[in-house]
């Protein structure tokens, strides 16, 4: 419930050209959802909110996953809702760094995805083509959005997530990361052009 709101107010504020950091509005919303319970929230329960947010592991596959792009010579990069330092200790603590070229976070261009903005943004800071981009993501409204701005999607079915049936549908679905991996080093993993 807390992810889904800090996502709906993410969105909210910048379609109203208004914008707060991510870690800010998720403070925000648990204060509200607790306000609507009865329950107080202090300074303290709000960061450790956020320090756990940065804690969370990969799931089991990703790292081999990951892995396996970059044997294939695909360019690998975040995109983020995060501030930098949140999705930089995330993949620290992951060991995850030193896989991915680069690291975007939407506080570059100060609105939140699925802005179009910032796929725009991306593509234009990597000098791809937007359609040679491809937005893996176990969130609907983030494929959405990408493939709004012209890129290919993924999308990874974590659990109570599935496509929706309105709207653009991701161009590869997976149960996990090593079955979009496959579907991509399968259509685009053949070591020639450029793989994003």
């Amino acid at each position: 419930m807390w992810f889904a709101h800090l996502i709906t107010y993410s969105q909210a504020l910048t379609l109203s050209g208004v914008y707060v950091p991510f870690t800010d509005i998720g403070g925000a919303v648990l204060r509200m959802l607790a306000a609507t319970r009865d329950i107080t929230i202090s300074d303290a329960d709000a960061a450790e909110l956020t320090d756990r947010f940065a804690a969370m592991p990969p799931h089991l596959e990703v790292p081999a996953a990951l892995q396996r792009l970059n044997d294939h010579d695909f360019r690998l990069f975040t995109l983020t809702n995060n501030p930098p330092e949140t999705s930089g200790r995330q993949l620290e603590r992951a060991g995850l760094s030193d896989l991915f070229e680069r690291r975007f976070s939407v506080e570059t261009v100060r609105c939140h995805k699925p802005a179009p903005k910032v796929y725009h943004w991306v593509a234009d800071a990597l000098e791809v083509d937007p359609g040679a981009i491809c937005l893996v993501a176990c969130h609907v409204w983030d494929t959405i959005g990408a493939a709004a701005a012209g890129w290919q999607t993924a999308l990874v079915l974590r659990e109570g997530n599935a496509p929706l049936d309105v709207g653009p549908q991701p161009d590869y679905i997976g149960q996990d990361l090593d079955a979009i991996a496959d579907q991509l080093i399968e259509r685009h993993g053949d070591g020639e052009g450029d793989n994003t």
